[in-house]
């Protein structure tokens, strides 16, 4: 059974960085797009970024463009959001979820795992 495990958020102040980490367990995900979603308060579910495992191909939001980096580390099966010059508007549970293929990523409907989530918060 896949299991996704968050870990990496907290409480930061505009401007800083926090590196979230999504370990990943129960099968091979070289065939698998690893993405991070997020929901703020009152708000629906956003994508953030995607990659694909196999071959490292990114994409994000316009939103967190040159601000985030996502990446995977095959040999831990984990997946890191670098998040750099945070905002409070980036406060949100953020997610970690898994699909197979890369058909339509932005979606949550194509994500068959997730996580628990892990709270950011940015104050001002």
């Amino acid at each position: 059974q896949v299991q996704l495990v968050e870990s990496g958020g907290g409480l930061v102040q505009a401007g800083d960085s926090l590196r979230l980490s999504c370990a990943a367990s129960g099968r091979t995900f070289n065939r698998d797009t690893m993405a991070w979603f997020r929901r703020a308060s009152g708000k629906e579910r956003e994508f953030v970024a995607a990659i694909a495992w196999l071959d490292g191909t990114t994409y994000y939001t316009d939103a967190v463009k040159g601000r985030f980096t996502i990446s995977r580390d095959n040999a831990k099966n984990t997946v890191y959001l670098q998040m750099n010059s945070l905002k409070p508007e980036d406060t949100a549970v953020y997610y970690c979820a898994c699909m197979r293929g890369v058909t339509n990523f932005r979606s949550t409907d194509q994500y068959d795992y997730w996580g628990q989530g892990t709270q950011v918060t940015v104050s001002s």
